[in-house]
């Protein structure tokens, strides 16, 4: 079986931004709550069927694998 290659998304709020990284493959992941003062909240994650879609409907814009990975780093 292929490695799944994660998919990174992102939308900022007024003060806060949330990021979320998916396994397409295994429907899981991870969440990323930016807050204004840095603090980081995450969270593990599973996914159905309809993560893209329900990302798309909730105004997510897909955004850098590094970007995540830089916030995850500070989790």
């Amino acid at each position: 079986m292929a490695k799944a290659i994660s998919q990174y998304f992102k939308r900022v709020f007024d003060d806060y931004q949330v990021l979320v990284m998916v396994n397409p493959n295994e429907f899981t992941g991870i969440e990323l709550i930016i807050h204004p003062d840095g603090r980081i909240e995450k969270t593990e994650m599973e996914f159905d069927e309809e993560i893209f879609e329900d990302l798309e409907v909730d105004e997510f814009q897909p955004c850098s694998p590094l970007e995540f990975q830089l916030f995850l780093a500070k989790a």
